[in-house]
């Protein structure tokens, strides 16, 4: 076997150590990260169903890090506006994002021009899922699922279901209910799904597919009605409401609300690593999950491949549905 010559030698043995140097510098960055307050991008309005669950995160984790989590709320476009800001942000692991899933499993499709892609970031975990909830204003005339389908098919076009915005997970269950239904309904999308209820109590649209947490809180006041949970099973916040194959309806099992963290792409490894561990610590807490259950969500604290990988077989779903509604925005 040849000797190497010692030019080349001092060469590897140069580049061998530059690799270690670097592993010990990133190792300790994340060690000792954070050492000042991190920012966590929600890309939807105060007080809907994903700031909530970013709140209760944002808390746990700020305890643990002995730093200050600041949420800052990005709205617009379905997610975009939040998506790009994090996009462009330092890839330092100081902006996280709290990102819904149609942000990557529905955008991407219904959106012409779209400000980011999967690739300018990395993602950490799935942190919580949970059903939606069907629900009308109490003047509609039906007191089920199958007469709220009958009504709308009597009447195309002519009911309008609100939304968190254009290619929100909340857009698309109403989107998907309409799909498996075979039903015309007209959707009106608004700035954040705490303004979609507001014009749904007021008349001013007739149903919506929300997140169980907050539209389960109107339906048990009686301000609207509660006529089916999407998933494969009832949720404890409402047991007595069928699931959509229990009161008629199939195609919904795998309609479900999920939110997921991510950072901008070239965030160190070992601090993406450390993130995804200490938020599969948080998760683990308790009083976590309770405050979670109490929005109607499970918490999850999957691995960034498993995410990775939910987001790829969801997508095939969504691009179907967009497809057959012909969905498309900008």
């Amino acid at each position: 076997m040849t000797l190497l010559k010692k030019s080349t030698r001092r060469q590897w043995i140069s580049l061998c150590l530059g690799a270690v140097a670097a592993l010990s510098v990133g190792t300790a960055q994340a060690q000792t990260w954070p050492t000042r307050p991190v920012t966590m991008i929600v890309p939807f309005a105060a007080g809907g169903t994903t700031d909530v669950v970013g709140r209760v995160l944002g808390q746990k984790l700020g305890e643990l890090w002995k730093q200050s989590v600041v949420i800052d709320n990005r709205l617009g476009a379905g997610g975009a506006v939040g998506a790009q800001a994090t996009a462009k942000a330092p890839a330092d692991g100081y902006t996280i994002m709290l990102a819904s899933g149609s942000m990557f499993t529905v955008n991407p499709f219904i959106y012409q021009r779209l400000p980011y892609s999967a690739k300018d970031f990395s993602f950490i975990t799935n942190v919580a899922s949970g059903p939606m909830l069907v629900v009308v204003n109490p003047e509609v005339p039906a007191k089920n699922l199958k007469e709220l389908i009958a009504l709308a098919k009597s009447k195309p076009g002519q009911l309008n279901f609100g939304s968190a915005g254009t290619g929100s997970q909340v857009h698309m269950a109403g989107e998907a209910f309409a799909d498996a239904a075979g039903v015309n309904i007209t959707h009106v999308p608004y700035k954040g799904e705490a303004l979609g209820y507001n014009d749904l109590m007021a008349g001013q649209v007739q149903l919506m597919v929300g997140n169980i947490a907050a539209s389960s809180n109107f339906a048990k006041s009686g301000k609207l009605r509660a006529l089916a949970v999407t998933g494969k099973e009832r949720s404890p916040m409402m047991p007595d409401v069928p699931t959509a194959a229990e009161a008629g309806l199939n195609g919904m099992d795998d309609v479900t609300g999920w939110f997921g963290f991510v950072v901008p792409a070239g965030t160190p490894k070992e601090i993406v690593d450390k993130i995804y561990r200490d938020t599969v610590k948080v998760l683990a807490d308790p009083d976590t999950q309770a405050r979670l259950a109490a929005q109607g969500m499970k918490a999850v604290g999957n691995t960034p491949q498993q995410l990775t990988a939910q987001i790829a077989a969801e997508s095939q779903k969504w691009e179907k549905v967009v497809k057959n509604r012909k969905l498309s925005a900008n």
